[in-house]
């Protein structure tokens, strides 16, 4: 009785079930497996990548702002290349900025990272980030 009730559904709605979506962890090269967070996670087309700090590969923050900026934008392109993406798979941003009299400095950086047609982007201020970064920036990417 109930699968002829989902059979009628299914023929007048034209709904038919799909099994979840597989979710594949993203690791750019060096990262290791484990902790908290996944760099990055797949899904279908689409890649969802964490919120990327200006560390370089040996957990300091560069002496410049700037270079804090190209060093998150590079940890970026990390988990892209690693999922077979590049950055014109990128289609939305959000930067967190511990000051936003940054800001001019940080898209000066990012201008010349992401050419036309440039990702939707949110740029919003926070108090603070962790290992007392200036910057974080996460992306979502689709193929």
């Amino acid at each position: 009785m109930l699968t002829s009730i989902l059979s009628i559904i299914i023929l007048v709605l034209g709904v038919v079930p799909q099994p979840a979506a597989q979710k594949k962890i993203i690791y750019p090269p060096g990262a290791r497996a484990g902790g908290n967070f996944s760099p990055g996670i797949l899904v279908d087309d689409s890649l969802y990548v964490s919120g990327m700090l200006g560390l370089d590969a040996n957990g300091k923050i560069p002496e410049t702002f700037e270079a804090e900026v190209q060093q998150s934008l590079n940890n970026i392109d990390g988990v892209l290349k690693a999922a077979g993406m590049s950055r014109e798979h990128v289609v939305s941003v959000q930067v967190y900025l511990t000051d936003l009299n940054n800001f001019q400095r940080m898209n000066a950086v990012y201008a010349a990272h992401f050419k036309d047609p440039r990702p939707t982007r949110t740029t919003v201020g926070v108090a603070g980030l962790v290992n007392g970064g200036h910057i974080e920036i996460t992306v979502t990417a689709r193929k």
